[in-house]
């Protein structure tokens, strides 16, 4: 047998004993794998993603009892939301990130998508924010270890509405920079603006082709906006400079997608 084999194994083992554990918490009724481990991008390195879903009142007090070493937030402490909390834990040597999902938020959001509705939330980490149907998102992507969930197809609703409303909130970011930014010669205002419109606009383009998104690490990649690296590399302290920048990044979001 391989190492390779033998790794595999071992990591299937590990895998499954934090799942039935995870289910075991009371109102738990489902837990998934996510991130790059459910896509199969994943190196070695990788953080483990593991989501559970909960109906009623979930007590985090019970995950923490658990005795994994790691951090354990309250519901709500990650910014409330439809991202409304988790934990950062190593076991067996291994980084697991948990989140807590509500089933009833859920469903909601899965609802609100099938009819092209969703809101927006700002979180952590994520330079664009994030839209409501990101878990819907989760319940197509992740693989379902516990319990039952739905798997989604991309809402013909949701493609149709939500490009308008990304493209509408990069036209308004960087339209703001151009305002309050630009003839002060603010390079690092800038340069925010335009990658956060950058995103925003890599949201829509996604959107528009139906597929989903979970996060922000390879979104500028998946959505042929790479170039803006050119564009953010060339900024400089100077109005000119700021000003053809944030032309060129606006002729770029145009001409993709």
């Amino acid at each position: 047998m391989t190492d390779a084999m033998t790794d595999a194994m071992t990591d299937a083992m590990f895998l499954d004993d934090v799942a039935e554990r995870l289910a075991a918490l009371p109102a738990v009724r489902a837990v998934t794998l996510g991130g790059s481990r459910a896509q199969g991008t994943h190196t070695p390195e990788s953080d483990w993603d593991l989501a559970l879903y909960y109906r009623g009142g979930f007590d985090p007090a019970t995950l923490r009892a658990v005795g994994w070493e790691g951090e354990v937030s309250g519901l709500g402490e990650w910014g409330g939301g439809v991202f409304n909390g988790g934990a950062w834990l190593t076991i067996d040597g291994r980084r697991v990130d948990i989140h807590y999902r509500d089933l009833e938020v859920v469903e909601h959001e899965l609802a609100e998508s099938r009819q092209g509705r969703f809101h927006w939330e700002p979180l952590m980490f994520h330079l664009a924010g994030i839209p409501s149907y990101l878990v819907v998102a989760e319940l197509a992507l992740n693989q379902v270890l516990r319990g039952t969930l739905p798997r989604p197809e991309y809402p013909g609703a949701l493609r149709a509405a939500a490009p308008p409303v990304w493209r509408g909130r990069a036209a308004l970011t960087l339209r703001y920079a151009s305002a309050a930014y630009v003839t002060r010669g603010q390079a690092t205002e800038v340069a925010g603006a335009v990658a956060t419109a950058a995103l925003q606009t890599a949201h829509a383009v996604l959107a528009a082709r139906g597929e989903w998104v979970t996060n922000e690490k390879r979104l500028l990649q998946r959505a042929d906006l790479r170039g803006i690296d050119t564009i953010v590399a060339g900024l400089r302290p100077e109005p000119t400079a700021l000003a053809e920048a944030i032309a060129a990044a606006e002729a770029l979001f145009e001409a993709t997608g």
